[in-house]
C-alpha cells in the first residue's frame, strides 16, 4: 500500500452490541466490515456464532463470515493474510476497513504482525498421529510444560496445542516464551481506532443469557441435528464454537435441553470474561458503552480528519 490507511476495529466480549455499532459506523461512514471472530469464518455454523444473517447486515459488504470450512485450518496467520488483501481491496475502492469481533489475537496479530518459528514436519505428524489416538493427554502434556499457555486456550483446540508442542519439542523453548520475547512486532503496522464496546458485568451476563435462549427458538438444535445428518459425529470434534457439542449430547439424549442451555450459558459468560481480560490488557482500547453512540461516531470522524 502507498499510504497507510485509516482502520477502525470495534472490539468487546460476546453479547455486548458490536454488530449494530458495526454497521451505523458503516453506514456513517462507508465503510466495509472485516470479521475477526473466529469462530464465524466457518460457514457450516450458522446460528449458534451469533454471526449476522445476509438481511440483518443493513446491505453493507461483510467480510470473513462464512470464509472456510470446517474441514480447513484456520489461524492467526492466515486471518492476517486474507485481512491485508481486504484492507487493501477495501481502500482501493475509497471506503473504510472497520474491524469487528472478539478475537483479540486476530486483531492483535494484524496490527503487528506474528512471530516468526520455523514449523517441524517430522515432529508435528507424530503428534498429530498422537492427537488421533488420544487427543487429551496433548493437552495434559501441554498443561505441564508450559501452563501458562495451555491456559489461555481450550482443551479440545487442537491445531493449537499441536503447534505449542511442536515449538517446544523443535527449540526446547515454551511458546509462551516465545510470545514474550518478540510476541508481535514492536511497532505498529497499522494505526487502528479501537472502540471497545462495554457493559456492566451484571448486565451483559442477561443479555448472554437471554440470547442463548433466543438462539435455541430460532433452531440451534436443529442446525445440530443437520450437521450430525450431513457430516456425522465426527464434525463435532472440529467444533469449537461453545453450545454444538452441548446440543450434540441432548439429541443423545446424554443431556436435557435445559441442563444444555445452562452449560451453554455458563460456558459462554466465561468467555466473555476471558475477552474482557484480554481486550482490557490492549491500553489504546477506547471504550463506550452501546448507547453512546453520537460519542463514538464523534470519535471515529475526528480520528479520519486526522493527518
Amino acid at each position: 500500500m502507498n499510504k497507510t490507511p485509516k482502520i477502525i476495529a470495534i472490539c468487546g466480549p460476546t453479547g455486548s452490541g458490536k454488530t449494530q455499532i458495526s454497521i451505523e459506523i458503516a453506514k456513517a461512514f462507508d465503510g466495509e466490515i472485516i470479521n475477526f471472530d473466529s469462530q464465524q469464518v466457518y460457514r457450516e455454523l450458522l446460528i449458534g456464532t451469533a454471526k449476522p444473517l445476509p438481511e440483518e447486515r443493513g446491505g453493507i459488504p461483510h467480510h470473513l463470515f462464512d470464509e472456510i470450512s470446517l474441514f480447513e485450518e484456520m489461524s492467526a496467520g492466515r486471518f492476517v493474510e486474507l485481512a491485508e488483501k481486504l484492507v487493501q481491496e477495501i481502500t482501493q475502492r475509497g471506503k473504510l476497513p472497520i474491524f469487528v469481533g472478539g478475537t483479540g489475537l486476530y486483531l492483535r496479530a494484524f496490527e503487528y504482525g506474528l512471530f516468526k518459528v520455523s514449523s517441524n514436519p517430522q515432529v508435528r505428524k507424530l503428534l498429530k498421529e498422537r492427537a488421533s489416538e488420544d487427543p487429551k493427554s496433548l493437552y495434559q502434556e501441554l498443561q505441564k510444560l508450559d501452563p501458562e499457555y495451555a491456559e489461555k486456550i481450550h482443551p479440545n483446540d487442537l491445531v493449537r496445542i499441536i503447534r505449542a508442542l511442536e515449538v517446544i519439542y523443535t527449540t526446547g523453548k515454551t511458546f509462551s516464551a516465545f510470545q514474550k520475547e518478540t510476541p508481535f512486532f514492536q511497532k505498529k503496522r497499522y494505526p487502528i481506532l479501537k472502540i471497545g464496546i462495554f457493559l456492566p458485568r451484571r448486565e451483559l451476563y442477561a443479555k448472554i443469557n437471554e440470547r442463548v435462549l433466543k438462539m435455541i427458538e430460532s433452531g440451534w438444535l436443529e442446525e445440530v441435528r443437520n450437521l450430525y445428518v450431513n457430516y456425522g459425529e465426527e464434525i463435532f470434534d472440529r467444533i469449537k464454537a461453545i453450545g454444538y457439542k452441548e446440543l450434540y449430547l441432548v439429541l443423545k439424549g446424554k443431556l436435557s435441553l435445559d441442563e444444555a442451555i445452562k452449560t451453554i450459558q455458563k460456558k459462554t459468560r466465561h468467555y466473555a470474561k476471558r475477552q474482557i481480560t484480554w481486550f482490557k490488557k490492549e491500553r489504546d482500547i477506547e471504550w463506550f458503552k452501546p448507547d453512546e453512540r453520537p460519542l463514538i461516531l464523534k470519535k471515529i470522524e475526528v480520528y479520519l480528519r486526522e493527518e
